[in-house]
């Protein structure tokens, strides 16, 4: 069955992760806090480019952000991609099953034509 209780804050999750840029921010971030313009500088690219980056973070609750003075100073959000990863877990388990499955019809097909070109030589 599915479950669309957490759909709208998976959306922004799987959304704000979905860009290399943003990936990289989060990495950042983990490291140590940066403002914008130092994380700006870091990826190359304009401020306004970067705020845009940092909204995205903030809005899917992944990153924090506060000013001190003409400083905006971003960090990790409060909350972790917990329940993402538990949802992509449950889909690699399926595949994996799926995929092991696949992996024995192979095996006994290959078996099969084994068998059967040994008959035919004989």
């Amino acid at each position: 069955m599915v479950q669309f209780y957490q759909a709208p804050r998976f959306d922004a999750s799987f959304a704000a992760i979905s860009d290399a840029t943003r990936r990289g921010v989060l990495e950042q971030l983990g490291r140590a806090d940066a403002s914008i313009t130092e994380l700006a500088a870091r990826f190359d690219m304009t401020l306004t480019g970067m705020k845009k980056h940092v909204s995205v973070l903030e809005q899917a609750g992944l990153v924090t952000t506060e000013k001190v003075g003409r400083v905006r100073t971003c960090k990790l959000g409060g909350r972790g991609l917990e329940d993402e990863a538990a949802w992509i877990e449950r889909y690699r388990r399926m595949w994996a099953t799926r995929f092991a499955a696949l992996d024995k019809v192979v095996e006994h097909l290959k078996q099969k034509e084994a068998s059967d070109g040994r008959k035919a030589d004989e």
